[in-house]
């Protein structure tokens, strides 16, 4: 049976500082996934835990208390609405949810792929090369700590924000060594973890087909599970998701049996 698009497991509030959009709010999202038949919906706004050291000064603010301000989350028949969070991972691959903290949430999403956060990610002058062992460095870290896996989910693997050109960030994937994507993508198989199928990442002009879907070709080849995340942060960005959503579907030939859900 072909993937049902039913679920939407990466949307941001207002609350994060990238957003602050005033109508990007839970009622809304809310509304978003009863227009659109989505039996799953998941907030996920950015969030450094403070008991963790190490936030950057854009992070710190979006601490516990700050997220938390979503609770409690509107309700309807029908739909399953998650408390999550989108966390960071530093340049020292450091996750900055703490062990305690994974029990208050339905689902962690952790983006490897943030490489646009000069002094807190990266050193903002990595090569190409670089940013490609990067890529791998920083996945690999994830799937060798101890996290509940069945709840996390890897976020955007092909995001813009690998490089600061298109024509690096292509190049950059272009250099992601086929051994090591299939080493890792079949210990994140292994482990549980869900792949996201980022809608941001899934507007592509056909030329680049072969170099953006080769990561996901080769984590469905290994066995990952995926799921559909908009990354919406404010409400125009719902308008053409489920469209992106299909696309990804359709290319990867993507089935039921392909589905990540967090439970």
């Amino acid at each position: 049976m072909r993937y049902v698009i039913d679920h939407d497991l990466h949307i941001h509030t207002q609350l994060s500082s990238c957003s602050q959009h005033p109508q990007q709010t839970p009622e809304n999202i809310l509304r978003y996934a009863l227009e659109n038949g989505l039996t799953t919906i998941c907030v996920t706004d950015h969030y450094w835990d403070e008991t963790i050291p190490g936030a950057s000064g854009w992070y710190a603010p979006q601490n516990t208390a700050h997220i938390r301000q979503s609770l409690p989350l509107p309700q309807a028949e029908g739909v399953r609405f998650l408390f999550g969070c989108e966390t960071e991972l530093s340049r020292d691959c450091v996750v900055g949810v703490s062990k305690a903290r994974f029990d208050e949430l339905d689902f962690v999403i952790i983006p490897t792929t943030h490489l646009h956060m000069t002094d807190f990610t990266v050193t903002g002058k990595e090569t190409a090369e670089e940013r490609a062992a990067l890529w791998v460095k920083r996945l690999d870290a994830v799937l060798a700590m101890d996290l509940p896996f069945r709840k996390i989910g890897i976020a955007h693997p092909v995001c813009g924000l690998i490089a600061p050109t298109r024509q690096m960030f292509l190049e950059t994937l272009r250099l992601l060594p086929e051994a090591e994507l299939e080493r890792l993508f079949t210990k994140a198989a292994s482990l549980g973890c869900g792949i996201e199928l980022n809608a941001s990442d899934f507007g592509f002009p056909e030329a680049e087909t072969e170099t953006v879907l080769r990561p996901f070709t080769i984590a469905k080849r290994c066995g990952c599970k995926f799921y559909c995340g908009s990354d919406s942060h404010e409400p125009d960005e719902f308008r053409d998701v489920i469209q992106r959503f299909n696309r990804a579907v359709d290319l990867l030939a993507l089935t039921e049996d392909d589905k990540f859900l967090p439970f």
